[in-house]
């Protein structure tokens, strides 16, 4: 994953961000949710993107 792309990508999702808790009125829970979710899918984006969590199936240690 190209630096340059991810630096681009975490500007548009941060104006696009701003942009609706400053333009679109809700109520405060709904955006505090509504930016937890974002940050929380964007720092997946980042951990999947940088090879450090695999897209497999999550592998658990076996205990012997």
């Amino acid at each position: 994953m190209p630096l340059l792309n991810v630096v681009l990508t975490l500007i548009v999702v941060g104006v696009v961000l701003w942009l609706i808790n400053t333009y679109i009125p809700m109520q405060g829970t709904i955006k505090k949710i509504l930016n937890f979710v974002i940050v929380a899918v964007v720092i997946l984006w980042l951990l999947y993107g940088f090879g450090i969590i695999s897209g497999g199936s999550v592998n658990m240690p076996v205990v012997k």
